[in-house]
């Protein structure tokens, strides 16, 4: 039908209405070696990249975040240590990843401060000019429509409220970029394979990074969503990147 809409899941094309539940699936499948694997695959970088976006974001008072994607915990972790008065929504479309955070030290000290939601980024089951701060980590990529999980990023905003977006980005350095793609794709599914059992939900994890647009397109992307006073900050030569932005 002419209708009919196509998005990428890793290197192939899919019906839009296909993408959200191939994701749930390699998920589930990874949920209980996923903080293991984020380890090994980026040999600890990803806790220094966290921390620099917690930096970044300066959490304070009693603001309210609401972490998209945000698996089992780690930036409301880290947000909830930094503003002991603050609130966490931990928001995943995987029920699996949030049981899986649920079991962690940090979610039992901080049961309190925590909340656990299962959901779509794309239809979020919160009013609007609700959060203080909208986090989202390695996650906005496996969304099907980006664009859309953007602008009801704005909508729950409270006016003054705060957009950071973490993601695996490009390296402008070409040589460098054809290195790390050789490790990505020769290293990281086999890796997966071992410690997850599952090589092929870490080769799709991979080709959606080289399939999510650079720092600049994203960029244009997140303006368009409404935010102000966006830019954005490369971590480790571009491997990742932070987008930050502000609902005025």
């Amino acid at each position: 039908m002419a209708d009919e809409k196509t998005t990428h899941f890793g290197f192939k094309t899919v019906d839009e209405t296909e993408k959200a539940g191939m994701v749930h699936g390699v998920f589930s499948n990874v949920a209980s070696k996923y903080d293991v694997m984020n380890d090994a695959m980026s040999m600890g970088i990803h806790r220094l990249w966290k921390n620099a976006m917690m930096d970044w974001l300066a959490p304070n008072g009693t603001q309210r975040l609401l972490d998209v994607a945000g698996g089992t915990g780690d930036i409301s972790f880290r947000f909830l240590d930094r503003a002991p008065n603050a609130h966490a929504t931990v928001f995943d479309m995987t029920q699996g990843m949030l049981d899986a955070g649920r079991t962690r030290a940090q979610a039992t000290d901080m049961a309190d401060r925590l909340d656990w939601v299962c959901g779509d980024a794309m239809d979020l089951p919160f009013d609007d000019n609700s959060f203080d701060v909208y986090t989202v980590s390695f996650g906005i990529r496996n969304v099907t429509r980006p664009e859309v999980a953007l602008e009801e990023a704005y909508r729950v905003l409270r006016p003054g409220g705060r957009l950071m977006v973490l993601e695996f980005s490009q390296i402008p350095n070409p040589a460098l970029q054809w290195a790390y793609d050789q490790y990505s794709f020769n290293v990281i599914p086999p890796m997966g394979k071992v410690i997850a059992n599952d090589a092929d939900s870490y080769r799709y994890l991979v080709e959606s990074i080289r399939k999510f647009p650079d720092q600049d397109t994203f960029l244009g992307m997140v303006r368009a969503a409404g935010f102000e006073n966006a830019k954005y900050r490369n971590l480790s030569l571009g491997i990742a990147c932070l987008h930050s932005g502000w609902k005025i």
